[in-house]
């Protein structure tokens, strides 16, 4: 299996008058919910497709509710979430309060085994 990709043309942001370039961009084949997920796990144990469910959808929840409270959360092999966030510089360290951030945004780490998947990744042209 490869994953797809197709060709775009971009211009450049900070050279407007540039030509544009092209690029490879990745297209996704498909989704996978956790429907599919609870079953493709009930098919490799004992456990069955909608205690899967029930516990995936509990892993989702706990997720959340642990990044809510500024944890980190660590998926073992699969990698880590942490919460990120972007702010307003300012002059001095008083100026900085919650009303200077400006974005908040999921941070993923990917563990050994997925960084080594995207290593061993081949590529195949759609179209």
């Amino acid at each position: 299996m490869a994953v797809k990709y197709k060709v775009l043309p971009r211009k450049n942001p900070q050279d407007a008058m540039a030509p544009e370039k092209f690029y490879a961009a990745a297209i996704a084949d498909g989704d996978v919910d956790l429907d599919r997920l609870a079953e493709l796990i009930s098919y490799q144990c004992t456990v069955t497709a909608s205690d899967c469910y029930a516990v995936l959808l509990s892993l989702e929840h706990n997720i959340i509710g642990e990044l809510g409270q500024g944890r980190i959360v660590k998926l073992g092999r699969l990698g880590n979430f942490q919460v990120g966030i972007s702010s307003v510089g300012k002059d001095t360290e008083s100026e900085v309060s919650a009303n200077a951030i400006t974005k908040s945004r999921i941070l993923f780490r990917p563990g050994k085994k997925l960084r080594t998947m995207l290593n061993d990744l081949s590529f195949r042209k759609a179209g």
